[in-house]
């Protein structure tokens, strides 16, 4: 008798673990959840099982999934051109760049493309150091820039470790962030003061005409989603104007609607030589990153040739994607709704559920970028989870949000609640009483002060 045949989910299964290679992770462990089909905030695994998708994936779907008017504009690309060499000019990477510029600081009129993040600072610093004929790159140790050789090398998480050989130029300095304070500050002016006092002593004792730059996640993501406090990112613009270095804003997460405006550093009123950038601007639909180059930078390569590209720099149908997702923005106001959302229902509602839950630490974050801080003892601080591990605690809450229905970014002892910039009320509360039932989890490990 023959066997029974596999249903597509199982297929789906058995041909990923027989032949995908998974990033980050140990091969024979894994359990991949296979994902049938998606619409707006939800997605459905192969049982049929409805989710709230409030882990935007890796936190890039900001204008959904599966929203009409992106795929539309990708089907119709399609038709006409697929693909072309990025020597040659195309409607849709020339549209996109203007949309791109359009939201951009002023002066900041040119666009350099890429296929993502990783690619995108790699080329801001091969920029930075052409520009300036130095070495070094400065970045902060609660950071995350790529995986490529040079951006993990600048990563400030312990993903760095096994790949560091200190030949990277990377030299890594305490950023702010009052709740774990490396310089023992009180008040969100004491910890930019520390920390900016902190960066420049480095800077000089490391020497100044050494340093090509600075990569500042203008709002850290992965690391924790840690708004930085007033004053610090123009005093980082204040000492890289002192010493001639080049400032560059990582936008690859917090941009292009994430924090409630079109880029992060819009909140801070700042302007660097490059931003660079990539997920949200087009929801991830079609792979694309790039760098906005400002005209100093730009000025360096007016008539010498600047020494990089990409085969796939400009691509049409990810750019197409990227035109009718910044066209779909504007028009929906999906910027306006994501600093809505956050101020009037994510973070009040975030708010209330760090009163309940003992185990909540510290809550943060700016539109639909948030991040719960679990904690073992609220007065010493002690995460859930160890810092580059997992544990238990952290496991079971997690499969805890996941059984209720509920999917949500997890890194180390955090849980980043970063759903698409299209969220409704209804769907954040929804939300909001699973997260609730999996914090349950968390309180069992409690041992601190109630």
């Amino acid at each position: 008798m023959a066997a029974p045949a596999l249903s597509t989910s199982q297929r789906t299964y058995e041909l990923d673990r027989a032949h995908v290679f998974h990033s980050w992770s140990a091969q024979k462990s894994l359990q991949p959840m296979v994902v049938e089909r998606s619409e707006g905030c939800y997605l459905w695994d192969g049982e049929g099982k409805e989710y709230l998708d409030f882990s935007s994936q890796l936190v890039y779907t900001n204008v959904g999934h599966q929203h009409p008017k992106v795929v539309a504009a990708v089907q119709e690309q399609a038709a006409k051109l697929c693909t072309i060499a990025p020597a040659h000019a195309n409607e849709a990477r020339s549209e996109a760049a203007r949309l791109i510029a359009e939201i951009s600081p002023e002066g900041m009129d040119r666009v350099f493309f890429t296929s993502g993040g990783a690619d995108s600072n790699e080329h801001a610093i091969r920029m930075a150091r052409l520009h300036t004929g130095r070495y070094k790159i400065l970045s902060a140790y609660r950071s995350y820039h790529g995986a490529t050789a040079e951006t993990i090398n600048l990563s400030g998480d312990h993903r760095r470790w096994p790949n560091d050989y200190g030949n990277s130029g990377a030299v890594h300095f305490h950023g702010p962030f009052l709740y774990r304070s490396e310089f023992r500050s009180e008040t969100e002016q004491q910890e930019s003061e520390r920390a900016l006092e902190h960066l420049e002593t480095l800077i000089r004792f490391e020497g100044p005409s050494a340093f090509a730059a600075i990569i500042v996640e203008s709002v850290p993501g992965t690391s924790g989603i840690m708004p930085p406090p007033p004053g610090y990112l123009k005093g980082v613009r204040d000492i890289c104007d002192r010493y001639g270095i080049v400032m560059i804003c990582d936008e690859v997460m917090s941009g292009f609607g994430r924090t409630g405006a079109w880029l992060a550093i819009d909140h801070y009123d700042v302007v660097p030589d490059l931003i660079t950038f990539a997920k949200g601007v087009n929801s991830g639909y079609v792979p694309l990153g790039g760098v906005i180059v400002g005209e100093k930078i730009y000025n360096s390569f007016a008539e010498r040739p600047y020494p990089g590209g990409m085969t796939y720099s400009g691509h049409p149908l990810a750019c197409a994607a990227a035109v009718a997702t910044i066209t779909t923005m504007h028009e929906e106001r999906i910027v306006e709704n994501a600093e809505f959302i956050g101020r009037t229902s994510l973070g009040p509602g975030l708010a209330a559920l760090t009163d309940k839950h003992p185990s909540v630490g510290d809550v943060r974050g700016l539109g639909v970028f948030w991040a719960l801080d679990l904690v073992t003892n609220r007065e010493t601080r002690a995460p859930l989870s160890p810092y580059g591990g997992t544990n238990a605690a952290i496991g079971r809450t997690m499969t805890a949000a996941r059984e209720a229905g509920l999917l949500v970014f997890n890194n180390y002892h955090r849980i980043h609640v970063v759903p698409p910039c299209t969220v409704t009320p209804a769907q954040v509360d929804a939300a909001l009483a699973m997260l609730d039932t999996a914090l349950d989890v968390a309180d069992s490990y409690y041992d601190g002060p109630r």
